[in-house]
């Protein structure tokens, strides 16, 4: 730098080592996400592998309305519906959609559908979880909305997908690894009234959500939780 006035050494200097902390930054930020992203695919494989594992059991699909323990509480274990898949998949790996869905409820009751209740500030641990478009409502404030297309390779082991089946009946399955003979789509762990079943049926009726959820801990920013 000789010739150069010591104010623009200074500027220089002072640029240079701006630009070597920004680089430092950015690599720091890249390594963090990149370790959060892999964090968050073993978690979607374990899920995966739990819902896989739901298809060994044999399930009498019962919508009745049962009280329950909380948290962890569960109904009969060879009884029930769409939701109590997922759920029974979540707490395999850790999750207590029970608990999660709950505490979420009774600080943002708003958030959520009031059609069941005479009193909209009130909560029921045995069931809320166990609502299809409450489950909506929490993976969107808690988890990843994602992109709803006709798309199969958009659909991705460890999705969750929502359904109308017709009526303004909901529906609730996870993406798992198998894919369908034919059309390449994924298939979907679900239990529409036979038990917990791996189908090809993500097209099969209209799809109203789909969803990540990582657990607690890995929620998205305040400005998502609308």
């Amino acid at each position: 730098m000789h010739g150069l006035s010591r104010r623009t050494r200074d500027r220089l200097l002072f640029a240079a080592l701006a630009a070597a902390v920004l680089f430092s930054t950015a690599s720091s930020v890249s390594q963090t996400q990149t370790a959060k992203d892999a964090v968050r695919q073993e978690f979607l494989k374990k899920l995966v592998a739990a819902a896989e594992e739901r298809t060994n059991h044999i399930v009498r699909y019962d919508p009745a309305y049962v009280r329950i323990p909380y948290p962890g509480g569960d109904v009969p274990a060879d009884t029930g519906v769409c939701s109590d898949e997922v759920i029974r998949s979540y707490r395999a790996v850790g999750v207590d959609l029970q608990k999660e869905v709950h505490e979420d409820m009774a600080k943002n009751r708003s958030a959520y559908p009031q059609k069941w209740r005479t009193l909209a500030s009130s909560t029921d641990t045995s069931i809320d979880h166990r609502r299809v478009p409450n489950l909506m409502v929490f993976f969107r404030r808690r988890g990843e909305a994602l992109e709803i297309t006709d798309r199969a390779a958009d659909y991705l082991p460890g999705d969750l997908v929502t359904w109308d089946l017709g009526g303004d009946v909901p529906h609730i399955g996870i993406v798992v690894d198998e894919k369908s003979a034919e059309g390449g789509r994924h298939l979907i762990v679900h239990n529409i009234g036979e038990g917990p079943k791996r189908e090809d049926v993500l097209f099969e009726w209209k799809i109203t959500g789909h969803y990540h959820y990582y657990g607690p801990g890995h929620e998205p920013t305040a400005k998502a939780r609308s």
